[in-house]
């Protein structure tokens, strides 16, 4: 169940910070709607990380549709396996 709580509830931040933990952000709300989340650091820099693979996951993709796929053998080869 996701936490929610009101953004003026940051007035007493350290109990804010306490309820913060891995796989459990804070959703603050302001004006009736989510508009912040507090994530655990650890957290924060997976998905900092997970988006960057994803990006060059990406970027790979693109060159491989413009200049073309190349074997297994020939990728082991340029690695010197």
């Amino acid at each position: 169940m996701p936490n929610i709580i009101p953004v003026s509830d940051l007035r007493n931040y350290k109990n804010v910070i306490d309820q913060v933990s891995y796989g459990n952000p804070v959703y603050l709300t302001k004006n009736g709607r989510i508009s912040v989340a507090i994530v655990d650091t650890r957290e924060l820099d997976e998905l900092h990380a997970i988006n960057s693979l994803f990006y060059e996951l990406e970027k790979g993709e693109v060159s491989a549709r413009k200049d073309g796929w190349i074997s297994i053998d020939d990728a082991e080869k340029r690695l010197d396996l």
